[in-house]
C-alpha cells in the first residue's frame, strides 16, 4: 500500500464557478453564501481566473465603482494556474509555493473537476507545512524580513 496521497484524494468537488460578465456582487454573494474563499471564472465553460475573497476586496476597491458594476473578469487572477487530479501533494504543495498561490483548480484532460487549497494540504498531510509555509504566511512578513 502507498503512502502517496493524490489531489483528487482531497479536493473540493464540485467547484463553484461564475462567468467573466458575473458582477462582483453576485461574486461576493456566492463566497458568501457557500462560506468560501475562492471561486473560478470561468469563459465558455473553460476555467478562466479565479477570484479570492482578497481579490474582490482589494481589487473591487481600485476601481472604485459600484461592485454591481464591476465584472468577475475585471478582478479574477489570470492566467490560471492548475493541477491534474493525478499529481500527488507533494507536487501540488510546490507549485502553490513557487506561485505564490493559496487556492489550486484541479483538472482532468483540462476540464474542471475540482479545487485544493493550502489548509487542505495542510490538514491531509501535516508533514508538508514547511513547504506551505510560504504560502500561508502574509507577503507583509516576507517585505518587514528583507528590510531587516
Amino acid at each position: 500500500m502507498s503512502d502517496t496521497v493524490l489531489v483528487r484524494d482531497i479536493m473540493s468537488s464540485p467547484v463553484k464557478v461564475v462567468r467573466e460578465d458575473t458582477t462582483l456582487h453576485e461574486v461576493i454573494a456566492t463566497l458568501d453564501s457557500f462560506d468560501i474563499n475562492a471561486i473560478i471564472v470561468v469563459q465558455k465553460e473553460r476555467p478562466v481566473g479565479i477570484v479570492t475573497t482578497k481579490d474582490a476586496l482589494i481589487r473591487g476597491m481600485e476601481h472604485g465603482l459600484p461592485v454591481s458594476v464591476i465584472k468577475a473578469g475585471m478582478v479574477a487572477s489570470s492566467p490560471l494556474v492548475t493541477i491534474d487530479e493525478e499529481a500527488n501533494l507533494e507536487e501540488a504543495a510546490e507549485l502553490m509555493r513557487r506561485s505564490h498561490i493559496k487556492h489550486l483548480p484541479v483538472v482532468s484532460d483540462s476540464k474542471l473537476v475540482g479545487i485544493v487549497s493550502h489548509t487542505d494540504i495542510i490538514f491531509a498531510m501535516p508533514s508538508l507545512l514547511s513547504i506551505m509555509e510560504e504560502v500561508c504566511r502574509p507577503p507583509r512578513m516576507e517585505r518587514m524580513k528583507k528590510v531587516q
